[in-house]
């Protein structure tokens, strides 16, 4: 079935509180995605982001982020006011997040609407933590610990908690009681507006995308709760730690910094704690994109304390046999192969074997010597065509960036004149190209330039900001993505 779709982060979506989340603009977002012929809505990993505001460096691969919980729902509830949530300062720019002045307030509105909320008499509420709480009350507890010691991350913790011992997990637990609770109700707050947002975009036809990463982040509830999953020391300081090597793009390669797996306890468990983790992003997402796929055939592991990504690596990873598990305990769900860069006959094969479509992306496509693989001439249906991710500039913004023989074999693959067309031609190449999938940043829709990049890799600092204004999903925008969608076939509704 030929599909396509838009890539679009919730934080991105207009909203008077600073940042986009659960609130009506989300809901007119799925209806016009809908009305374009689009049947997939991307969209970034949905965890709790700390230092950075990436939400690929998560405080839990479980929870969900507080920031993107409708303070309009709660307004309707009479959990708060509308003078309280007005009156506060979340930024004046319209087109950027401002995620210190988001921080410094959403949690006290939050902190109001719990304490007004009669949580006792709320069986729903129940019901959610009973039924996760084999993640939500390490999380909740991590978070209470972590704010009530300033925000340190775990292993600057005293020994006695870092190590979670009996005696300190008790104590801890008692005098932060109300604070673990507070940091549950979020929870419960973002998997009900979340779960319902999904409901309305199914019922239009429109099926989720979600993004995991492959690896968790150190300072996470995941890390401190369950140690043995990770290649930690006897005092759970990290042996190696995850990254990239030295490449055309980086000279000294890209150091992570995450934990990496013990992949033989994993084994010697059937994997639980995976099939537990892509267990809960199958209930929360209809298709889900696993970034950096190939760490499941090799992973570069960096020693602990290394400043750079040079002195690495290359250890061999699960291969097949945790997708092999997944299937027989999940079933054959839908998944999404990022399987972008230099990729080995290893990480090849592994893709091919699990079935999953990989991933194509069209501003990598234009090297003057015209051998890419991502050329459409070169792709098969069982692929995912982007014009660029979340990674890479804008069209617009891409086009001045790269030199002028890229340039003009692009101008002339495509047969196009001038440079402003690039775009357009660009959207259109990727929808009418063999791949079953096409999915297209809204910012290409838009015809924005770098202004709206999301992401730019290895720098910190302005990313991840990006916001799109008011009123910029017209009618008119609405008719022409249909009119493409229909013209090269990808219409499909959900079967």
């Amino acid at each position: 079935m030929r599909r396509s779709g838009v890539l679009m982060p919730v934080s991105s979506l207009p909203s008077r509180f600073g940042i986009g989340g659960f609130s009506k603009e989300a809901y007119d977002f799925v209806d016009f995605l809908a009305a374009s012929g689009q049947t997939l809505w991307q969209i970034l990993p949905l965890g709790p982001t700390g230092y950075g505001d990436s939400p690929y460096q998560s405080f839990s691969t479980f929870a969900g982020s507080p920031y993107y919980i409708s303070l309009d729902a709660l307004i309707g509830e009479g959990l708060l006011t509308e003078e309280e949530c007005s009156s506060v300062d979340f930024g004046n720019d319209t087109s950027r997040v401002s995620y210190e002045k988001i921080y410094r307030t959403r949690f006290g509105l939050l902190r109001k609407a719990f304490e007004r909320a009669d949580l006792g008499k709320d069986p729903e509420y129940t019901t959610f933590v009973g039924e996760n709480r084999q993640w939500l009350k390490d999380y909740a507890m991590y978070m209470a610990i972590k704010d009530s010691l300033g925000g340190a991350s775990w292993i600057e913790w005293d020994e006695d908690i870092r190590l979670r011992k009996p005696e300190a997990m008790a104590r801890y637990e008692k005098e932060l009681a109300d604070d673990i609770a507070f940091y549950s109700y979020q929870q419960y707050l973002f998997s009900k507006q979340w779960m319902a947002l999904k409901d309305h975009a199914n019922k239009k036809g429109v099926r989720i995308v979600g993004d995991i990463p492959i690896y968790v982040a150190f300072d996470s509830a995941d890390t401190w709760a369950n140690p043995e999953l990770f290649q930690l020391d006897g005092e759970n300081v990290p042996v190696a730690v995850a990254g990239c090597p030295p490449d055309a793009f980086s000279a000294t390669g890209q150091l992570w910094g995450n934990p990496l797996y013990k992949w033989e306890y994993h084994e010697e468990t059937g994997f639980a704690w995976w099939i537990r983790r892509l267990a809960h992003c199958f209930c929360i997402y209809d298709i889900v994109r696993i970034d950096h796929f190939r760490g499941f055939d090799a992973y570069w592991a960096i020693p602990y304390g290394d400043e750079t990504a040079e002195h690495g690596e290359w250890k061999k990873g699960p291969g097949y046999k945790l997708f092999e598990v997944m299937k027989k305990a999940l079933g054959n769900r839908a998944v999404i192969a990022e399987d972008l860069g230099f990729l080995t006959p290893g990480v090849r094969k592994l893709v091919k074997k699990t079935g999953y479509p990989g991933m194509k992306v069209l501003q990598f496509a234009f090297d003057a010597d015209g051998e890419s693989d991502y050329l459409p001439h070169n792709y098969n249906n069982n692929c995912v065509v982007y014009t660029g991710t979340h990674d890479n500039d804008t069209v617009n913004g891409w086009i001045h960036s790269i030199g002028r023989k890229d340039l003009a074999f692009a101008k002339k693959y495509l047969n196009v004149k001038r440079t402003q067309e690039l775009c357009e031609r660009l959207i259109r190449t990727a929808l009418g190209s063999v791949a079953d999938t096409a999915i297209i940043p809204m910012q290409d829709y838009l015809g924005l330039g770098s202004e709206a990049r999301v992401n730019t890799p290895s720098t910190l600092g302005g990313n991840w900001e990006w916001r799109m204004e008011q009123g910029v999903c017209t009618q008119e925008l609405s008719a022409h993505m249909l009119e493409l969608a229909q013209l090269y076939g990808r219409t499909g509704k959900l079967r």
